[in-house]
């Protein structure tokens, strides 16, 4: 058990035991108790203020108030170890989920009770002059113009059934991170199209963005996943520096269930 699990249920059973009542009296006053109950026509009850045992007749206490009164703190008590024990369990089932994704960087795909790593794509930025394998931290030299991210191929080797797939994404720097839509191209796939601004050689990215749920779990680890159902086709979780001219890719086909192969 976690020390704040422990601490949270020491203080609710001291906050039983010192647990006192109001013992309403027909005149608007009351007596702070500990317990009381009603033998006859007398009350007795244990009086926290004297710390001894008394009597008062029945005819001059407000029971139906006293009553009314502990029933509601019980129900106010009872709600609260229930939004402690349901934050409790909350934690619980969040520490296990980031217990289960593994510690290298990179994209994990969800399916069932198991994940599915995917190996980072190899992207290239293509120009009129050429093609340049993109590399982490190493911006490729460009001049002004247009240029377009790509990678080889008409499909993706990964292929995922579900058409709201989630995924686990443990990031290696702070970065952009999103889902986006691959346009095809002869046998490539375009992840972005950059616009290279003359003189500062600043990049102006536009790609097309889906829709997504993000969550973070931990520092680096974040869960994402599209907020509408995928249509089939090609597609990629990518993380980028917005102007720096790096990008990382984890691409991926949709193949839901009875759209072809």
């Amino acid at each position: 058990m976690r020390p704040r699990t422990i601490l949270v249920f020491l203080l609710l059973a001291m906050a039983a035991l010192a647990t006192t009542a109001r013992l309403y009296l027909k005149d608007g006053t009351y007596q702070i108790v500990r317990e009381y109950k009603v033998e006859g026509d007398r009350v007795r009850y244990y009086s926290s203020e004297r710390g001894e045992w008394e009597e008062i007749p029945l005819e001059m206490v407000d029971l139906k108030r006293t009553e009314s009164e502990i029933k509601e703190r019980e129900a106010s008590r009872s709600a609260e170890v229930k939004a402690l024990e349901a934050e409790d369990r909350a934690e619980k089932a969040e520490r296990a989920e980031i217990a289960r994704v593994p510690q290298e960087t990179g994209v994990y795909l969800v399916e069932g009770n198991d994940l599915r790593a995917f190996k980072q794509a190899e992207s290239k930025v293509v120009t009129n002059k050429g093609r340049s394998v993109l590399k982490v931290l190493s911006p490729v030299p460009v001049v002004a113009g247009k240029a377009t991210v790509e990678l080889d191929g008409a499909s993706s080797k990964n292929r995922v059934a579900q058409n709201k797939p989630e995924f686990y994404f443990r990031m290696a720097y702070n970065e952009r991170l999103k889902l986006v839509r691959l346009a095809p191209k002869k046998d490539a796939r375009v992840v972005q199209k950059w616009s290279i601004i003359p003189v500062s050689k600043e990049v102006v990215e536009e790609e097309d963005e889906v829709p997504t749920f993000k969550r973070q779990l931990e520092e680096g680890l974040y869960k994402i996943w599209p907020i509408n159902p995928l249509a089939p086709g090609e597609y990629a979780v990518v993380e980028y520096t917005e102007g720096q001219r790096n990008i990382q890719v984890w691409d991926f086909a949709c193949q839901p269930a009875g759209t072809g192969n």
